[in-house]
């Protein structure tokens, strides 16, 4: 008997067999349940409504047919893998040129077809470089690559993201780049491998004047007054008008106090006496000039000149550990940023409200307002910078400057950039051939 029909028939048998011993299983419920056996008839019938062709002769095609099914329900036919690639999503990228109308690259974008969620984090990016309120006009170029996740229908499955993007404007072309480094990050980057995203760490001040630089100098306290106009003024800078501070504001200090309140080396020979029992700070003696002794300090920050009242920032995220009155910092505040930094702002005329240690700040929150409190010669705000509790200059530190890529990161990003123009410009000629 050929294996086929042989395979058919036992297959015929089971089937049948499986069948009878449902039926059977029926009668034992209902007749335990005192139902009439002829009841259980319509049960069958919902039970297994679609009986297996049945033959008394050589097997049919119907019958292995059916066989096969009911194989591949069981056992599964080996397509699963197929089948389920088929329900996955994939990315497409699309690159897209536009122009400027309305001076607003943001609706240009849109109106070109980038989706605009796409478009914030690139937009965020490309302004460190160019100032998109004021710099842009009607008629400047862009370009923008952006990818986006579908489904196996295409679908979006997402807003999408710009891989890189390229403005044109009369003054010269910007372009930002989405790169993937070693260490698993991932960012915006300028062509010349300058990171597209302001630094860690920032200045205090919206606007910066520096004074007095980090490093040994000498006692302002101790040098002749500063003229400006003809007339002498603060060594923190001319005098200006002071803006009004907000009511009710904690000062922890008056504003008008004086400013000369802790003894120089120079004062201590007249017979003053140190503010508050602090000692003098220690001075470097170098040659005198001209018969005059000099005395020169190590002054650990930076003086940042603004008028009184003027807002101060958090340099960065942190803890408030410091927030008082403190010698001759006067007002004066330390936050931890975690790890190994730490700043430090003197000076203030008092407080923004509801600070005070341990409270949680963002970098750019209002922390304080510049001022002359403690030992200070005018209206001017000192900034520090720690590092493992010792002070470091703020002004060349890394975290106040935007991150550079080296080395191997550099060369791969590098590469990645030549490709994506290449890119772009195989798709202009084959946009221009099909047009032609």
């Amino acid at each position: 008997m050929p294996a086929r029909l042989l395979t058919g028939m036992l297959l015929s048998d089971h089937l049948q067999f499986m069948r009878l011993a449902s039926i059977d299983s029926l009668l034992t419920r209902a007749l335990a349940v005192e139902i009439e056996p002829e009841d259980v008839q319509p049960l069958i019938a919902i039970a297994d409504p679609v009986p297996p062709p049945e033959t008394s002769g050589p097997v049919s095609e119907e019958v292995l047919a059916y066989g096969r099914r009911e194989e591949d329900r069981l056992l599964g036919d080996g397509k699963d893998e197929e089948r389920q690639q088929a329900y996955l999503p994939f990315k497409r990228q699309r690159g897209i040129n536009g122009v400027v109308v309305g001076s607003s690259l943001a609706d240009s974008a849109a109106a070109a077809g980038v989706p605009a969620p796409a478009m914030i984090d690139a937009l965020e990016a490309l302004a460190l470089a160019v100032d998109l309120d004021n710099a842009l006009r009607d008629g400047d170029k862009f370009y923008v690559r952006y990818e986006q996740t579908f489904t196996a229908d295409g679908a979006p499955l997402d807003v999408g993201r710009v891989m890189w993007m390229e403005l044109r404007t009369a003054k010269g072309t910007v372009s930002i780049h989405r790169f993937h480094m070693r260490d698993n990050s991932e960012r915006f980057w300028m062509a010349s491998g300058q990171a597209a995203s302001p630094p860690s760490v920032r200045l205090p001040l919206d606007t910066i004047s520096i004074s007095s630089g980090f490093g040994l100098r000498a006692d302002p306290f101790d040098q002749p007054p500063v003229l400006f106009a003809g007339k002498p003024q603060a060594v923190g800078g001319p005098l200006r008008d002071r803006p009004a501070l907000p009511p009710g504001l904690p000062t922890g200090g008056a504003l008008g106090s004086s400013r000369v309140n802790v003894a120089t080396p120079l004062g201590a020979s007249l017979g003053l006496s140190a503010h508050a029992g602090a000692k003098p700070a220690v001075p470097i003696l170098v040659p005198s000039v001209r018969g005059v002794g000099r005395s020169l300090f190590m002054h650990e920050g930076v003086d940042l000149v603004a008028p009184a009242g003027t807002p101060v920032h958090a340099a960065a995220d942190g803890v408030v550990i410091g927030a008082a009155p403190n010698g001759r910092y006067g007002n004066w505040i330390r936050i931890d940023h975690g790890g190994s930094l730490n700043t430090v702002y003197g000076h203030l005329a008092g407080f923004a409200p509801g600070l005070q240690p341990g409270k949680i700040v963002s970098k750019g929150d209002l922390i304080g307002f510049v001022g002359s409190t403690g030992r200070s010669t005018g209206a001017h705000l000192h900034f520090e910078l720690l590092t493992d509790g010792k002070p470091v200059n703020p002004i060349t530190h890394p975290d106040l400057k935007r991150a550079q890529l080296r080395g191997p990161d550099l060369e791969k990003f590098r590469k990645q950039v030549n490709q994506s123009l290449a890119e772009r410009d195989r798709e202009a000629k084959a946009i221009v051939s099909v047009a032609d």
